[in-house]
């Protein structure tokens, strides 16, 4: 069965760049998701990222920019976006994060979401001292 309750509040995605967008929105899809991949390890781009995770681009553009953000911590503000959510979960390994993964499982109105934070958490616990 389909969980069609969310539809109503979705955002349409936007094939494209979106009129009028600049620097990385105004790139196609394909360019953008390019340079996203070609970006290298420890590189300074995480303004644009988050750009793109902000933008109405499809879903999967959208995580691929998450995937890349250097700094996860900046990713807690996208939580209640299922696709951002999951890929900020699997960023979270420290200690600390545990209660943030945990308010997630109970919190969490997207399945994805909180299978990923409960996959996450599996990871996390062994490790606590």
């Amino acid at each position: 069965m389909t969980d069609t309750s969310e539809s109503p509040r979705r955002a349409p995605w936007i094939e494209g760049a979106e009129p009028g967008a600049e620097g990385w929105l105004s790139l196609s899809d394909d360019d953008l998701l390019h340079r996203i991949h070609g970006l290298p390890p420890g590189h300074d781009s995480d303004e644009q990222l988050l750009a793109v995770v902000r933008s109405h681009r499809h879903f999967f553009i959208r995580q691929e920019a998450a995937k890349r953000v250097g700094n996860a911590e900046r990713l807690k503000a996208f939580a209640a976006d299922r696709h951002v959510g999951q890929v900020l979960v699997r960023g979270l390994t420290r200690a600390e994060d545990v209660d943030y993964l945990e308010r997630l499982v109970a919190e969490s109105r997207h399945l994805e979401v909180r299978k990923a934070a409960e996959a996450q958490l599996a990871v996390i616990r062994p490790r606590k001292p």
